[in-house]
């Protein structure tokens, strides 16, 4: 089964410079970014927008370029939809999404989570170097008096890091 990546799409355009301007603008913007992104890595992508306050009465689903998106319906959030996504796609799954709620739901249907900013930072470079710098930082940032080897990732984290690389 290929990695599938699942989009809280909001949350990635709110992690740049919030979600300031024209919503339809901002989503169409992504959605290309998206699909260059794909074609260079050909992962399948799913985009959730939330639907939630003035949506409509049904989920909606679409493809453009390639990129599936889907709307949640109206009274659903898109938390919701990405979590129903995380748990039929189980460990094939990456969930990019800075909500810690979404993060730790996702990780308990055995999918891997990523942070908006991270994913961002995927989006522009397109290499697998990208979070050396990270993993020093959590290195560093390392709980004293931990047993084992100080060096080493915890399990989470170096699953994580395995997900991020084919990224």
């Amino acid at each position: 089964m290929p990695l599938h990546v699942v989009i809280d799409g909001y949350n990635l355009i709110g992690s740049v410079a919030g979600l300031r301007g024209k919503l339809e603008a901002l989503r169409n913007r992504l959605i290309r970014e998206l699909r260059e992104y794909q074609e260079k890595k050909g992962y399948p992508i799913t985009v959730v927008f939330y639907g939630w306050r003035s949506g409509w009465i049904n989920e909606v689903e679409e493809r453009l370029d390639g990129i599936r998106v889907i709307y949640s319906k109206q009274g659903e959030k898109a938390d919701s939809v990405i979590l129903r996504l995380a748990r039929e796609m189980g460990s094939g799954c990456v969930v990019v999404s800075s909500d810690r709620e979404v993060q730790s739901g996702a990780e308990a249907c055995g999918a891997v989570p990523v942070h908006a900013g991270e994913f961002r930072a995927k989006l522009g470079r397109h290499t697998s170097d990208d979070f050396v710098e990270e993993d020093e930082r959590l290195r560093e940032s390392r709980v004293e008096g931990k047993k084992g080897n100080p060096r080493k990732l915890s399990k989470r984290e170096r699953r994580k890091r395995e997900r991020l690389r084919k990224l």
